[in-house]
């Protein structure tokens, strides 16, 4: 899952949850999977990672599954750096996991990096399934 600039304070923007919402989704959807959080570029002492594995264990997802890369600092550090840690931990393919005007790009670039990848977009492109995503986070 990709970052997405925090506010000056530390706090998540909008996109930003958004991404967080259709990244637990898929979390849900494949719970013995690794989730990788990617984003440096820290404000007020928290990075985009540090700031969406927080809302990640609050809504569920077991610290255990989560791995945070807080170095990058672009798309391309985004790829590189989640490709070490996937092939660290010895996975073989990943969904990675931005916003629709983004996805194109980012899919491209981890595909550069090594990763077989598929891409899934925030829920502003796709239906909302909020009754799904109640479900499975409150079992």
């Amino acid at each position: 899952m990709l970052g997405y600039g925090l506010l000056p304070d530390g706090a998540m923007r909008p996109e930003l949850v958004e991404r967080l919402q259709a990244g637990c989704v898929q979390a849900l959807l494949a719970p013995s999977s690794p989730v990788i959080l990617t984003g440096g570029n820290a404000r007020n002492g928290v990075t985009e990672a540090q700031a969406m594995g927080d809302w990640f264990v609050l809504h569920g997802i077991s610290a255990n599954r989560i791995h945070l890369e807080q170095d990058a600092q672009s798309t391309v550090d985004n790829a590189d750096n989640s490709a070490a840690i996937i092939r660290e931990i010895g996975a073989r393919d990943a969904v990675v996991v931005t916003s629709a005007d983004h996805i194109a790009r980012a899919v491209r670039t981890f595909i550069e990096a090594g990763v077989d990848v598929v891409g899934t977009v925030t829920p502003e492109q796709v239906p909302r399934f909020e009754w799904l995503y109640q479900a499975m986070t409150h079992r």
